[in-house]
């Protein structure tokens, strides 16, 4: 019986739907199919999230095994890949959305596709690609959690697809403005993910013990 508790999988599921961005990739999605018939934009979405689905897996099933047969131990890689969260949560943060970024891409490699931008890197962007592989640490996690894990993946792909099938109504209601607000909010959520994962990776590596707060303290 896989041992992650509610909490866990609460923060996996928040973990992996915020660096995959649903939202972020509707634009993306309506630029894409600018030009694709109408009656096959249900085919497009369905790809493109397939396409994605298999890259996400294979880094859950493959991503450990590389880096370990390379020397690296997971524990750097879980700081190198909090750090790299980190810059990404800056750049929804701060910087240009993560949607007109890879659109503007897209025009000036004159190319709208499911794999491209959508897929890649849209959805399964480099952040979802780490977090994956951080999330399934092949040392502490038993292949049943490992499964949950998966799973979580698919159901938020799953709801990625949804989104892009519901994109012409979901943007009359929100608008490019609030699919910018909600992705610079899933950012400063992506930072803390962040900054907890290089601390794991230190506590992990043994260059850091976190001792768990008294209770009552802060309260």
């Amino acid at each position: 019986m896989p041992s992650l508790d509610w909490p866990t999988l609460l923060r996996e599921f928040i973990t992996l739907f915020v660096v995959i961005d649903p939202i972020g990739s509707l634009p993306v999605f309506l630029f894409a199919t600018a030009s694709v018939p109408r009656h096959l934009h249900r085919r497009f979405a369905i790809r493109a999230v397939l396409v994605a689905a298999l890259v996400l897996l294979a880094f859950l099933v493959g991503g450990q095994i590389l880096l370990e047969s390379l020397g690296l131990r997971l524990g750097s890689f879980q700081v190198a890949g909090g750090l790299v969260l980190f810059l990404f949560a800056m750049s929804m943060i701060f910087g240009e959305s993560k949607s007109t970024r890879e659109i503007e891409e897209a025009e000036r490699d004159h190319l709208a596709g499911a794999v491209f931008p959508l897929a890649m890197p849209s959805i399964a962007s480099p952040g979802a690609m780490l977090a994956i592989v951080i999330l399934t640490d092949n040392h502490t996690n038993p292949v049943s959690d490992q499964v949950v894990t998966a799973g979580l993946l698919v159901l938020v792909l799953l709801i990625t697809l949804l989104i892009l099938l519901a994109a012409p109504y979901l943007v009359r209601v929100i608008g490019t403005t609030g699919a910018s607000v909600i992705s610079r909010v899933m950012g400063i959520i992506l930072a803390t993910v962040a900054v907890d994962s290089v601390l794991g990776g230190l506590e992990a590596l043994g260059l850091l013990q976190i001792t768990a707060p008294a209770p009552g303290l802060g309260g």
